[in-house]
Parts: structure tokens; C-alpha cells; sequence
């Protein structure tokens, strides 16, 4: 039986309907991808980029080199199955359509409504192909383990597996690409804290099986 946990897809801010998703997958599922881009121009060297012969001339070494926004992906699985048999009246009637109707919404463009609340542009603008100037992207918390993440749904594939006669879907597997928001936020600064503590973790570790094989201890 494979180990499935909850993950938690909320939207940070005042929406309309208020949007949020509960879902179980595989934590083995998660890819995280992260690159930097090189801008050598034209530095001196034999590749194209800087030569240095010191730890103090890496940060000369550097200058062209710029870190991209992390970016992940991850497959959900979405089942009214057992909802369905338990006689659950939504899952009954709309099976999943009200997870795949909130995962759309978080990928379409948000206005300010009254009171400050967000609404989906669509609804009094028809179907913007753009974000508009008064358009924003939903702003969402991706939870699973100890990680809160604030991201950005940059890309949604959903491939219905089963349906009900009047087919409405009940099994779906949803594809979900997201770009990490690195920026001055609580949640994005708790990740780094977390990483940075993981690492030294890790030196601790890499340390103490160092000293163990010195003295040919087991570890």
C-alpha cells in the first residue's frame, strides 16, 4: 500500500467563492526543479566566462550568473469513489467537478471586487485570453509535510479517468506545475529558515561520518 499523506491548496487572500483543496498524493510524485542563467557576455576567458585563481575572486566570477524562481510539479490523484459509496449527496451528483471547478479558478485572473474582495474576472468581463492592468493571479499556500510554500499555479492538466452516465467525472489525475513566490513573505522566509537548518544538518552529519571512518568506527 503506498504511503499517501494531505496536501492543502489554499488561496491567500479575500476571494470569492473562498478557494481551497484538500488532496492526498504520493510525496515520491513531487518534482522540484530549479536552475540559474548564465550571462557571460563578453568576459574574459577561454569559455566565455571568468577566470579566477582565489575564493576572493568569486564573486567577480559570478556577476553574470542570475538564480531562477524555483519551480515544481506534482500528480494528484482525485476519487469520489469512497465519498460515493458512503451516500455523500455532492459526491453523488457532481463527483469531482467542484475540486476541478476550484483548481480552474485558481489559474483564471482575479479583480478587486467590493469590500475588497476578489471575484473571477470572467464573470463581468467574459473570457480575458490576458491578464488585464486590474487583473491579478490567485496568490496560493501549497501545504504538505512541514513545508508552506506561496506559489503561483502556473499550469493545470487534468485527465478524467471515470464518469458517472451523465458524465460528470468522478476519478481524475491532475497534473499541477507551480512557480515558488521568492519574495519578502512570511511563508517564503520560514522555507529558507527550514532549508538553511536542514543543511547544517547535513554538515553535521557529513562531519560525524567523516570522523568515524577516520577512526574506523561504524556509522
Amino acid at each position: 500500500m503506498l504511503n499517501v499523506t494531505k496536501g492543502f491548496l489554499v488561496e491567500y487572500g479575500l476571494s470569492r467563492p473562498p478557494l481551497s483543496l484538500v488532496f492526498e498524493f504520493n510525496p515520491e510524485s513531487i518534482t522540484r526543479n530549479r536552475t540559474i542563467r548564465l550571462q557571460t557576455g563578453n568576459a574574459p576567458g577561454t569559455q566565455g566566462g571568468y577566470d579566477f585563481n582565489l575564493p576572493t575572486d568569486t564573486p567577480r566570477v559570478a556577476q553574470g550568473v542570475s538564480v531562477e524562481p524555483e519551480q515544481f510539479s506534482l500528480d494528484i490523484l482525485l476519487d469520489a469513489t469512497d465519498r460515493m459509496d458512503q451516500g455523500d449527496l455532492v459526491a453523488t451528483q457532481y463527483g469531482i467537478e467542484p475540486e476541478l471547478d476550484t483548481l480552474r479558478s485558481m489559474v483564471e485572473p482575479k479583480t478587486q471586487g467590493p469590500d475588497g474582495v476578489q471575484l473571477l474576472a470572467s464573470l463581468g468581463q467574459g473570457e480575458p485570453r490576458a491578464f488585464q492592468r486590474s487583473e491579478s493571479a490567485s496568490v496560493l499556500l501549497l501545504v504538505w509535510g512541514s513545508h508552506i510554500l506561496p506559489v503561483f499555479l502556473t499550469s493545470l492538466r487534468v485527465e478524467e479517468k471515470a464518469h458517472m452516465p451523465n458524465l460528470v467525472p468522478y476519478r481524475a489525475n491532475a497534473n499541477l506545475s507551480f512557480q515558488v513566490i521568492e519574495s519578502n513573505n512570511p511563508f517564503y522566509k520560514l522555507e529558507k529558515m527550514r532549508q538553511v537548518a536542514g543543511a547544517a544538518r547535513n554538515l553535521n552529519l557529513g562531519m560525524s561520518v567523516s570522523v568515524s571512518a577516520s577512526f574506523g568506527a561504524p556509522f
